[in-house]
């Protein structure tokens, strides 16, 4: 099988560009077979990176597409291989005709991710930093996108490395002390060894405490709207996310189900979740969807309890507002429907540490305050730069098999073992933290990371 891969690098549908992308070792000569320049030279006689004018050809030699083409010999490209590229026009019938052309000229289908896996085996990208791209195409909000380009950038990945060179150093002093006794190498102190092993701790520390912020940067808070039936709690959804996400009646008991949707507010991306409004009820259904809306209340890393200001704290609302006073989450209380009371005194609002504000989801009345109030709770944490982030659970579970590793090796160096004993501890670190990065990572962790990507990337 060929080893020149190709596929559409652009999404699915119309649009103003559409690109279709090679790589390996005959993807200029793949691509030259399918391109016909304006000028007097091929493809080839043109610098590397250079952007020609040109025809398109199907498999049959005819022109389909005007275009631009541009080839890049490896390892200055981004797979480290050779690289061709076709701008087109955005038309999905070309770009199959273009494929097809490419596959007939000697390219084979990329498979999901593996322009991104061949920079990675070809050192072109760390693990870390592969997993980065993924990121950034599922970003959804400005941090998200941030992080991940940070990330991309190699931020992360040098603040892994930085720790993996000092374990490094232990364990090429300890080998040439133990290799080469006649040799006048300075053993270590202990003091000085427990130290270097405290701060690489605490580095892993600071790590794995961040991590938490780092999944809600990925993928959001998720966000549960709870309520008794017919509190604005569906309107209050389609305002923040700007469409007729739920459906909307004055009739109580309307949504039966959880509705997901994500939107940015205060700077913060909310998984928000619609909830069935929570009260005792005999109707089967309404009892399967009052049980989901309390175990979303449960998953929810913020809960909006959303109260009908024109009728005020009812019973109802009390039992629900002590419900999510006990779940212990960051909450607030939103006071809903505030064009139906006008200038009139409000219902008194919760007071205490809890967040209190008044909307319409009519007008948007309040909105602002909402988002506010979102940000307070979760305020970006500016000690962190952008893509020093663990961002998943597998960088999560890697970077704290490391951190235990070390502090195994610390306790056992405190408790008086001696410091060649502590060899396999730090040898286990640095296997971690080469997942993290790659170095020592596993195939079938690297086929399921790769796997989660799209085809042509």
């Amino acid at each position: 099988m060929t080893d020149t891969i190709a596929a559409i690098s652009t999404p699915p549908g119309p649009g103003a560009i559409g690109i279709l992308r090679l790589s390996g070792p005959e993807a200029a000569a793949v691509a030259e077979k399918c391109f016909k320049p304006l000028g007097r030279k091929g493809l080839r006689e043109h610098a590397p990176r250079e952007l020609v004018y040109g025809d398109l050809l199907d498999s049959g030699g005819e022109a389909i597409d005007r275009v631009l083409c541009t080839y890049s010999l490896g390892p200055a490209s981004y797979t480290g291989e050779d690289t061709a590229e076709f701008q087109c026009h955005g038309s999905p019938m070309v770009l199959a005709l273009g494929l097809e052309a490419l596959f007939a000229a000697g390219a084979r289908q990329a498979r999901a991710g593996e322009f991104t896996r061949r920079a990675f085996l070809n050192g072109r990208l760390d693990l870390a930093q592969a997993e980065a791209v993924g990121d950034l195409l599922d970003a959804q909000s400005r941090e998200g996108a941030r992080h991940a380009a940070g990330q991309l950038a190699g931020a992360l990945s040098e603040k892994i490395r930085a720790v993996y060179a000092v374990l490094v150093d232990i364990m090429a002093h300890f080998h040439a002390v133990l290799d080469y006794p006649d040799e006048e190498i300075d053993p270590f102190r202990l003091e000085e060894l427990a130290g270097t092993l405290t701060s690489q701790e605490r580095e892993l520390d600071g790590l794995l405490s961040a991590c938490g912020r780092g999944k809600l940067l990925r993928e959001g808070v998720p966000c549960a709207i709870v309520g008794r039936p017919n509190a604005g709690k569906s309107s209050l959804l389609n305002a923040l996310v700007g469409y007729e996400r739920a459906i909307v009646t004055d009739i109580p008991g309307t949504t039966r189900d959880t509705v997901e949707e994500r939107c940015e507010l205060g700077g913060v991306t909310l998984r928000l979740i619609d909830t069935a409004g929570l009260r005792e009820s005999s109707d089967p259904v309404e009892k399967l969807g009052v049980e989901r809306s309390r175990k979303a209340m449960e998953e929810a890393e913020l809960i909006l309890v959303v109260v009908d200001l024109s009728n005020g704290i009812t019973g109802e609302d009390q039992e629900i507002l002590r419900a999510v006073s006990e779940e212990g989450k960051p909450w607030i209380f939103v006071a809903s429907k505030k064009d139906l009371v006008g200038n009139r005194c409000s219902m008194g609002l919760v007071g205490g540490e809890t967040a209190s504000v008044e909307v319409s989801a009519l007008t948007g009345q309040g909105l602002d305050c909402l988002g506010e109030a979102v940000a307070a709770l979760f305020p970006k944490d500016h000690a962190v730069p952008y893509g020093q982030l663990l961002t998943n659970a597998r960088q999560e579970e890697a970077a704290r098999r490391a951190r235990e590793a070390v502090r195994h090796a610390r306790e056992a160096l405190e408790l008086g073992v001696t410091p060649d004993a502590l060899l396999t501890d730090v040898e286990e670190a640095l296997s971690a933290l080469g997942e993290l990065t790659g170095q020592s990572v596993r195939e079938d962790i690297t086929d399921r990371i790769f796997s989660k990507f799209c085809v042509g990337k």
